[in-house]
């Protein structure tokens, strides 16, 4: 009887070893591309370029597309949703600065713009590997499910933009601002007066 615990933890021993090494080696990775954020959004880009030219190659598994466009829809509201919702703020007393004279609170995510983009990218990997078995090929009439979704997204938007407005926050920032002081104006630079 202990031979055969012996037999079995010898044969798991090495994949365990192996996923411990392939999961350490994915995480550095990962690690190292967190601040190359345009080129992580580009290799996305590809991806999912990828995957919408096999299925309009295939002429199929829209089904799967419908789930993977839904799936980013609720990214895409965790992602412009603040991580404190403040219609439950109210409640505790605490809320989202709403006048000029209220403290000033950075908006932060619910969802992270790392982890929005690590969804999104491993949604279209696992599309993708989906699209070669044939079980998830259900038959469905597309401009339905595209259409349905459209109407989706629109309503889904319009009440996250009716949210922004309510509670006064842009989920946005194109960068810190910089105050770079009075510019001296060049007028009379340069002219010589006799």
């Amino acid at each position: 009887m202990d031979g055969s615990g012996d037999e079995v933890a010898a044969v798991v021993a090495p994949i365990a070893k192996w996923k411990s090494d392939f999961s350490r080696t994915f995480q550095y990775f990962l690690d190292r591309s967190t601040p190359h954020l345009m080129e992580r959004w580009l290799g996305s880009l590809a991806i999912a370029a990828v995957y919408v030219l096999r299925v309009y190659l295939l002429q199929g598994f829209y089904i799967v597309s419908y789930g993977i466009g839904i799936y980013i829809l609720n990214l895409l509201i965790g992602f412009l949703s603040p991580k404190v919702d403040p219609e439950l703020e109210h409640l505790d007393g605490a809320s989202l600065p709403t006048k000029g004279s209220d403290e000033f609170r950075p908006f932060i995510r619910r969802l992270p713009e790392f982890k929005f983009w690590y969804s999104i990218t491993k949604a279209f990997c696992i599309g993708f590997l989906m699209t070669f078995f044939s079980i998830f090929d259900v038959p469905v009439f597309w401009p339905i499910l595209l259409f349905y979704w459209i109407a989706l997204f629109v309503l889904t938007i319009k009440r996250q933009i009716m949210h922004m407005i309510k509670y006064k926050y842009v989920p946005f920032s194109i960068g810190k601002q910089r105050y770079t002081g009075k510019k001296t104006s060049p007028t009379g630079a340069g002219l010589v007066t006799d």
